[in-house]
């Protein structure tokens, strides 16, 4: 199944938009080389029911930041995640996944 693929791992974060280019940039300064994020989440958690259409501002919902970075740059999220959610509402999904292009996950493939 993972013939040709490299081991890295993949990070999902969802926090309140509001929040979004403080995980953003956590991500990038451990090493991230990019990252996705989804605007105008639905759902429901701690924090009751969430709606995803964005009524006054694009700050007002919740996002979703996902990444993927080798697993030696891991530690550093974790901990500026866990430091993170003692203040501010949010989750954090970090599971294994396999990429075709492991160089386009490290510094050096995107100055």
């Amino acid at each position: 199944m993972n013939d040709g693929l490299a081991p890295m791992v993949k990070i999902e974060v969802v926090v309140n938009a509001s929040d979004t280019a403080f995980v953003e940039a956590l991500v990038r300064a451990e090493g991230a080389t990019g990252f996705t994020a989804v605007e105008g989440l639905t759902g429901f958690g701690h924090g009751g029911r969430h709606q995803g259409r964005l009524v006054f501002n694009e700050t007002g919902g919740q996002s979703l930041v996902i990444t993927v970075l080798p697993e030696d740059r891991l530690d550093g999220v974790v901990a500026g995640l866990r430091a993170f959610f003692e203040t501010h509402p949010g989750v954090m999904f970090v599971s294994q996944t396999w990429v075709s292009r492991p160089e386009y996950f490290t510094r050096d493939a995107n100055p």
